[in-house]
């Protein structure tokens, strides 16, 4: 199987070995990084780097998004969306042809380094879940040369060299591996599941790190940069603090927004952030469904306005056209022949709505109901049962009676009182996905489970996954991969 078609590990495989915590950071401008100052220097021609990377930003990067970077001539990084390695300068600059724009899944990424190899296409292996990842040019480094890597300049991972906030990366890492004198294959580090075939993550207790080997499990989130590999070589932290630690990893992947899936009104493309869990358009008015749909089970996430009027939040079907000119007043939610509802949602304007018409054609019908007053720093909760095909909405953690003759009324742990309530129809029985719309400059946050912002409380689910400002509702789950594979 070509790697161009390797399928992306989106957690949803059991596994006897689970990665706990991860690293979410963001590009442009909020100059998060790790650093480790003044090193010792290690084996400067063999050497490996292992990691989990899951992207967040497609576009808007100020420029090349960065892995690592140790002095001005050892750099790895993106190149549009694939993967640029320079062992010591452009006369040994690599780069590989296939594009990695999955926002869905997890990438394990290896860089394995030898250059006492005789045959020069052996000095410098890539491998992309667990395939070989093939250059598509051949400036290998000289037999035997020597790198910047490995040496005792400033390592930074996550930007350029010299700390460029121009250069860094946005997305999620887990797994950050550094291993000093040995060529490793990516087996090393990850198996290919029997029953999926699809690559996971191995326990990294066993290897051999060398002198300057590095193993960052981000499990600490009062020292992210703390090292596991039992060497001590602790990195320090610039802009990062606990609410840069996350549950999102390979083990157990969780929703976010999907920059792949998305509609605009205008050529602008909205700004996506902070591990695509913030949305913001820039002009005109936008869409964007989350990255998992569930056919079955009971779901809940929770939306932070950090501007308070012209955006909508709730759920549409995989297949729904949603279009975003606000004179269609919700009608992004519909399908693309009308009919059946196909979406409901708040409207964060004061509003609860739900959208649709047999015709088609009045966006308004069913319900429409005002709510009293939605205000900037609210957290609304989002309760989906995909089994009947309901969905609740609650209000600063109160599942409040917002209209006395609605019908059915209902709370999603009891269905008999309080909580807003809209019922409507799947005839097709599509995957129903989180769904966002804002118009220019408004934001939504989201949090399925890993919030970027702080969370006063902290609740989890009932399988203990997720971290919500509110209660989850009994019966209800975060949209993560573990509880889809056992509910959804």
């Amino acid at each position: 199987m070509a790697f161009t078609d390797r399928l992306g590990n989106r957690g949803s495989i059991s596994t006897g070995y689970d990665i706990e915590n991860s690293l979410r950071v963001q590009a442009n401008a909020s100059n998060e990084w790790l650093y480790r100052a003044s090193p010792t220097s290690g084996n400067r021609r063999t050497f490996t780097f292992s990691f989990w990377l899951k992207r967040s930003q497609l576009i808007d990067f100020e420029g090349d998004p960065y892995f690592m970077g140790q002095g001005s001539n050892a750099r790895f990084h993106f190149a549009g969306h694939t993967i640029r390695f320079m062992f010591d300068g452009n006369s040994t600059e690599l780069e590989a042809s296939g594009d990695l724009r999955d926002c869905s899944a997890w990438y394990h990424i290896v860089l394995a380094v030898d250059t006492t190899q005789a045959t020069n296409t052996n000095r410098v292996k890539a491998y992309l879940n667990g395939n070989a990842y093939s250059w598509n040019n051949s400036d290998w480094p000289a037999q035997n040369a020597e790198s910047q890597w490995m040496h005792d300049q400033n390592l930074y991972i996550n930007t350029k060299y010299s700390g460029d906030a121009s250069y860094d990366n946005s997305g999620y890492y887990a797994d950050f591996c550094i291993i000093d004198g040995l060529q490793l294959t990516a087996s090393s580090f990850g198996e290919t599941d029997e029953d999926s075939g699809i690559w996971k993550p191995k326990d990294l207790s066993g290897l051999t790190f060398g002198d300057e080997g590095v193993w960052l499990k981000f499990d600490d989130s009062s020292s992210l940069g703390a090292d596991s590999s039992g060497n001590s070589n602790t990195f320090t932290s610039n802009n990062l603090d606990a609410t840069n630690q996350t549950t999102d990893t390979p083990t157990n992947n969780f929703c976010t927004l999907n920059p792949n899936d998305r509609t605009i009104s205008t050529t602008y493309n909205g700004k996506l952030i902070n591990g695509a869990l913030e949305y913001q358009p820039e002009s005109g008015t936008s869409a964007i469904r989350g990255t998992m749909g569930v056919t079955k089970g009971k779901w809940y996430w929770e939306c932070k306005l950090a501007t308070y009027a012209g955006q909508f939040a709730g759920v549409c079907t995989a297949n729904a056209d949603i279009p975003v000119t606000s004179s269609q007043e919700g009608g992004w939610i519909m399908n693309s022949e009308g009919g059946d509802i196909h979406g409901t949602s708040f409207y964060a304007n004061s509003h609860f709505r739900s959208y649709g018409a047999t015709d088609g054609t009045a966006f308004q019908s069913a319900y429409a109901y005002a709510v009293g007053t939605i205000t900037y720093g609210d957290i609304m909760g989002i309760a989906f049962d995909a089994d009947n095909l309901d969905l609740y909405i609650s209000k600063t953690g109160s599942w409040t009676d917002m209209k006395a003759n609605q019908d059915p009324e209902g709370d999603p742990g009891s269905n008999t009182a309080y909580g807003y309530h809209a019922s409507f129809n799947n005839d097709e029985n599509e995957p129903w996905l989180p769904v966002v719309s804002n118009t220019y400059n408004q934001d939504m946050i989201l949090n399925f489970g890993n919030p970027i912002h702080s969370i006063s409380s902290g609740n989890a689910d009932a399988n203990g996954y997720g971290n919500f400002e509110y209660a989850v509702p009994d019966g209800y789950y975060a949209l993560c991969t573990k509880n889809i594979a056992e509910f959804g």
